[in-house]
């Protein structure tokens, strides 16, 4: 699973699990996470690679300015609690 910048992701372990964040950066054991709301662009929080699971979305750089910005790209997402349908 390849961590990179903008990738939508979903946490499957912690007090967050279930939930849709994105990545703002990775390493090889872990990635740093926002959804804009809870974890804000000011506070990102540090998440062990094998809890979370990749979707096949990547917001664009613009989408990754604000707060505002990453919580209307999630609301999809967050919205039915399931992955959108991705146009093929």
């Amino acid at each position: 699973m390849e961590l990179v910048r903008g990738l939508v992701v979903r946490s499957g372990a912690g007090r967050d699990a279930g939930g849709f964040f994105t990545v703002l950066g990775a390493d090889s054991v872990s990635a740093v996470i926002c959804d804009g709301r809870r974890r804000s662009l000011e506070h990102p929080k540090r998440k062990n690679r094998k809890h979370l699971s990749a979707t096949r979305t990547v917001l664009p750089e613009a989408s990754l300015q604000t707060n505002r910005e990453i919580r209307r790209a999630l609301r999809p997402f967050n919205a039915g609690g399931r992955v959108p349908q991705e146009e093929a």
